[in-house]
């Protein structure tokens, strides 16, 4: 099994995608072959993290997959690698609302038996860093082992700060100054996607590897990742069924405006017999030759509503398809007539528009309708996170078979469905429930 080591800080914002990305691209350049893996259901942090690793980045969500795929999803991710990195979510102990540490960073870690380096902004800390790091290494039952400072002032403040850790018997595994800090913009849903800023985002990449590999001591680290034990877990595989016959066609949406997407779910619609093709809305002027569906996944249409708007050819291909189709939140947005007043794919009869409101949170839902995902009944569970609503403009679609896509409790049913479309502001991750591409795939046909 790879040898592994999980990324974690006290709480958000303390430099762990900074110092994740970093130590992913330092091993690399080291030519060591590396794994990246987000803890949640962040999309953003793993397109970093795979333009460090020269791999894909996948996210470890045992709320959305089960906590009994964490393993075997991570033993695929991490195959042909040496050296597996797993950035947390939030602080170390945090994880779903009211649900303990069920979600959090410290569950992973107890699935995957890793152990654990916290990085720590001691900004504002001398000797009281001890008690943070103590507090963390005892509250729970994780392998605490090391920590990395951030945003250290000057040598002096380093020394009282590894002198503090030193007192509670924690190693300090690397610091980094202030002035060094390797800032990746952000807009109202956090950091900018990679994929919407390729070439400034590899710069940034190649300036946090040489940050890194200054102020941290990567052998600790790798000595580290060695020390966790074996991992009993069978690779997760896609395949669900004997593949579809006839290799239909599904295009998959991509590109700067379509850029939250899990690794897995283009693994199982060709699993299940599709032929995978990427389409970019921001370019492509029509669907793929041949296409039999679509899957319009999250992503930022909001920012791109002019250039999405423009693309009109596009915009008649996606309403002439005769296949299904499945959209979620950023694709929801795609298919409704207007997108703060810029035509869009006019499939649902409804207006999309931004709203100050941040929408953010788990949910155990149901499905009220059929749709190409699934039947009446389904239950998933999925995480919403937008700044957008919807408003439809009569009843639920344009076609009268439509209903609604999913309830759960405390809120309105959300969502359309019908036989040959599903579109919903909830995210989910697939490989917690394979049928849905499955299913797809065979309507696609």
């Amino acid at each position: 099994m790879v040898n592994r080591v999980v990324i974690a800080a006290p709480a958000s914002g303390h430099g762990k995608t900074t110092v994740t990305t970093g130590l992913l691209a330092a091993f690399a350049r080291r030519g060591v072959v590396v794994a990246p893996f987000k803890v949640g259901p962040d999309y953003i942090d793993p397109g970093y993290h795979a333009l460090a690793a020269g791999r894909p980045g996948r996210n470890l969500d045992p709320v959305m997959v089960g906590e009994q795929l964490i393993g075997p999803l991570f033993a695929h991710g991490a195959a042909g690698a040496e050296l597996a990195i797993v950035e947390g979510v939030m602080g170390l102990y945090d994880g779903r609302t009211g649900a303990g540490d069920a979600g959090s960073t410290a569950q992973v870690a107890r699935l995957l038996n890793a152990p654990v380096i916290l990085v720590v902004d001691a900004a504002a800390q001398g000797r009281s860093i001890a008690a943070v790091v103590h507090g963390f290494r005892s509250f729970g039952n994780v392998r605490m082992d090391g920590v990395i400072l951030n945003r250290v002032g000057s040598d002096r403040h380093e020394s009282i700060l590894r002198e503090a850790c030193e007192e509670v018997g924690t190693p300090v595994l690397g610091a980094l100054r202030r002035a060094d800090a390797v800032a990746a913009p952000s807009r109202h849903l956090g950091l900018i996607p990679a994929a919407e800023r390729r070439a400034e985002a590899r710069e940034s990449v190649a300036a946090l590897a040489e940050l890194i590999a200054a102020s941290v001591d990567l052998e600790a680290v790798a000595a580290l990742a060695r020390s966790a034990p074996p991992l009993d877990a069978e690779p997760w595989s896609p395949a669900v069924a004997e593949p579809v016959a006839g290799r239909p066609v599904v295009a998959l949406a991509g590109g700067p405006a379509f850029s939250f997407s899990y690794a897995e779910t283009p693994e199982l619609l060709a699993a299940a017999g599709a032929e995978v093709v990427t389409v970019d809305p921001l370019r492509d002027e029509k669907l793929p030759e041949g296409t039999r569906a679509l899957v319009v996944g999250g992503g930022f249409p909001e920012v791109y509503a002019s250039e999405l708007s423009a693309n009109a050819s596009l915009r008649a291909s996606v309403a002439a398809l005769k296949g299904p189709i499945a959209a979620e939140c950023a694709g929801l947005l795609w298919l409704c007539r207007t997108l703060d007043g810029a035509p869009m794919c006019g499939i649902l009869d409804a207006d999309a528009a931004m709203t100050p409101t941040l929408t953010l949170g788990y949910r155990d839902a149901v499905a009220l309708s059929d749709s190409p995902l699934g039947p009446a009944g389904t239950r998933v569970t999925g995480h919403e996170f937008h700044r957008t609503t919807v408003h439809p403009r009569s009843g639920l679609l344009l076609s009268p078979a439509g209903g609604a896509a999913w309830a759960w409790r405390g809120a309105d049913p959300e969502g359309f469905a019908t036989p040959s479309l599903h579109a919903s502001y909830l995210h989910l991750h697939w490989a917690g429930a394979p049928g849905l591409a499955y299913r797809l795939v065979q309507a696609a046909v």
